[in-house]
């Protein structure tokens, strides 16, 4: 049976659950689907949906924010609202060295479109992107 026919979450290892608790539940507002233990941590791990179905596995390891690349991204279709929701929210875009960006922090595609960057309590990068 191919992978194809199994649904896909992404995993996103975090040093503080209860900062991370704090960041996707209270900031960006996603709706716990699970919780359970991780790293012998009683309520140490979640599961956060979004479009319809679970989507992140967040949980506490030694291994946060080990890495700089981008793990995951929400395909959104009004790309300044949310940014401007999640500025309210506290929550700032990145800006990386040799790209231009406007007032909000994004930037064109490669490709045509949009994106921006967040980033959680633990530097693990997330990607907003829209087509228009």
């Amino acid at each position: 049976m191919p992978l194809s026919s199994f649904p896909l979450r992404a995993s996103i290892a975090v040093s503080d659950i209860h900062a991370a608790v704090a960041f996707y539940e209270g900031k960006l507002g996603l709706p716990v689907l699970h919780t359970g233990p991780s790293a012998r941590i009683e309520g140490g791990g979640r599961v956060y949906g979004s479009g319809g179905g679970p989507a992140l596995n967040v949980y506490q390891s030694t291994t946060a924010g080990t890495t700089a690349a981008t793990l995951a991204t929400w395909y959104v279709d009004d790309l300044d609202q949310l940014v401007d929701e999640l500025a309210a929210a506290g929550v700032e875009t990145v800006r990386y060295d040799g790209l231009e960006y406007d007032d909000r922090g994004i930037t064109p595609r490669a490709g045509g479109g949009r994106i921006a960057w967040i980033q959680d309590p633990d530097g693990n990068t997330f990607a907003l992107e829209s087509d228009s």
